[in-house]
């Protein structure tokens, strides 16, 4: 394993990364690092074509030591699907889907539960518990039950149904709130503390791994191009941990020295229903005020204080990047629009990536000729109500 520690972004300070690791003393999430240059002298792009086709094929930019302590489903290797018609229509020919919802639970969410499961079973966690909108809650308690480690799941009742039933099948303790995740977090955080250790706060960015199952969906982008990053990549944002993992790898991906400077721009997207990250980009904020009265059918990126504020905007920031916020039935028509063209079902917080592209093409902040990759986070089939089918007639049998 190259896993050399934890850092923290805000304070600079390293942590041992041997034991389970919450948030820095001054409040930031922390970040692994790796000897890279170690990498880069084992392993060569060549070298990937030969392996599994799962986000395992990147062992050594990943944190687990032993292989017996992987814990994996067959997760990563989504497709980059081409989208010619849609494309065409909103004035970018050249449209990528990334398709997340053929991960095992249905959403990308796999990724960070996948290595944030499996590292926490290698550092000897017997229970984990979290705040979730849905999809994270029941892959990580997917995972928990395959590693047999105990899942703890707090989530909003308003959270989709398919996610509540994920969580009940693979065992968790299931607790329902009546209200938003972030009234979920604070019940974890309550059951942390009344453990006296015996249970781990796995919620996002309060632990670092995760990160680092999310991170390869940057890696496989890239790999899938080529060894090419694109010009820009459009993530639905809520925790955003896979817009900050997606930017960590590029410049992991750039300092081993299998892409060239050019790294893409990338941009968080949001509802108007909840846009933290939205309203402090544009305003020049280096953190995001909590949103009063959050609410949007794209219920993953429902999450009115995200803990990764800082790091989403300096992603942003750093990748000459931006934020936009899209109304929610801007997003169903595009949605509808997307899969009678191209075949795809997209999830809601996939289809608000194809309403802020089409924004920003027509703004002019997406060039002509400019290679756009999509974030579809999740499968389409797990929000039916997405699509209204209670007016079609009923015939005569």
């Amino acid at each position: 394993m190259y896993l050399t520690h934890l850092e923290c972004p805000r304070c600079g300070r390293e942590h041992d990364a041997a034991s389970p690791a919450n948030l820095c003393g001054c409040g930031s999430p922390l970040l692994a690092r790796y000897d890279l240059a170690a990498v880069a002298r084992v392993v060569t792009p060549e070298r990937f074509p030969l392996r599994p086709a799962d986000l395992w094929r990147y062992r050594e930019l990943l944190p687990v030591a032993d292989p017996r302590h992987v814990t994996t489903l067959g997760e990563g290797w989504t497709p980059l699907l081409r989208a010619p018609a849609y494309g065409a229509e909103i004035g970018i020919p050249d449209l990528i889907v990334k398709d997340e919802g053929l991960t095992p639970t249905g959403s990308f969410k796999a990724r960070g539960a996948a290595v944030g499961v499996s590292r926490a079973r290698e550092l000897g966690v017997a229970r984990i518990a979290m705040p979730t909108n849905g999809n994270a809650g029941a892959a990580w308690a997917t995972y928990a039950a395959r590693a047999g480690i105990g899942a703890t799941i707090v989530m909003p009742v308003a959270a989709p149904g398919i996610c509540r039933r994920e969580c009940v099948a693979a065992g968790a303790d299931l607790r329902l709130v009546d209200g938003l995740i972030s009234d979920a977090g604070r019940l974890v955080a309550g059951l942390v503390a009344d453990s006296g250790g015996a249970v781990f706060d796995a919620g996002t960015l309060r632990e670092p791994y995760r990160l680092e199952g999310k991170k390869t969906m940057g890696y496989e982008i890239v790999e899938q191009l080529g060894w090419q990053a694109p010009d820009v990549i459009i993530y639905p944002t809520g925790g955003g941990v896979g817009l900050i993992g997606i930017h960590k790898a590029v410049h992991e991906l750039r300092e081993l020295g299998w892409i060239e400077d050019r790294l893409p721009r990338l941009v968080a997207v949001q509802s108007t229903g909840c846009a933290p990250i939205v309203r402090a980009f544009a305003a020049g904020e280096e953190r995001a005020r909590p949103w009063a009265d959050a609410r949007t059918v794209a219920f993953g990126i429902t999450v009115p204080a995200p803990l990764g504020d800082e790091l989403v905007l300096t992603a942003l920031r750093e990748s000459a990047g931006t934020a936009i916020a899209v109304d929610d039935a801007e997003l169903l028509a595009d949605l509808r629009e997307f899969a009678a063209r191209e075949g795809l079902l997209l999830c809601p917080e996939g289809a608000a990536c194809l309403t802020a592209a089409r924004h920003l093409r027509a703004g002019g902040w997406i060039r002509a000729g400019e290679r756009v990759v999509v974030l579809n986070t999740g499968a389409g089939l797990k929000y039916p109500e997405t699509v209204d089918v209670a007016d079609l007639p009923v015939l005569p049998a």
